[in-house]
């Protein structure tokens, strides 16, 4: 075991949500991953033609097209599903897994 995952002995907690905004954090990287290779692939592949081969669509060169039109799009749609139903919510409070007494709301 190395010195990092060593117990703390001194009653520390460690917080729950840290390892939920872990996780969360890398989806996103792994977004930002995709997303570049999606457009440096299509704009880069297919843009790197002679511009006298370019085929269009919509009236856009087709490596454009693909690459940040569609890109956007599939893009939007990901972070959609992603957010609706992998994300989870935390509450922000400074320690909202401490048992307190709850205060009653003044009538």
């Amino acid at each position: 075991m190395s010195a990092n995952k060593q117990a703390p002995t001194d009653g520390y907690k460690p917080d729950p949500r840290f390892k939920i905004a872990h996780k969360e954090a890398l989806i996103g990287v792994a977004l930002a991953i995709f997303n570049f290779i999606w457009w440096y692939g299509f704009a880069y592949g297919l843009g790197s033609r002679p511009p006298e081969e370019y085929t269009y669509i919509l009236g856009l060169p087709d490596w454009f097209f693909y690459s940040c039109v569609i890109g956007f799009i599939l893009m939007c749609v990901l972070v959609i599903i992603i957010t609706k139903f992998v994300l989870k919510e935390v509450p922000l409070e400074a320690d909202p897994y401490v048992d307190t007494p709850k205060e009653e709301s003044p009538k």
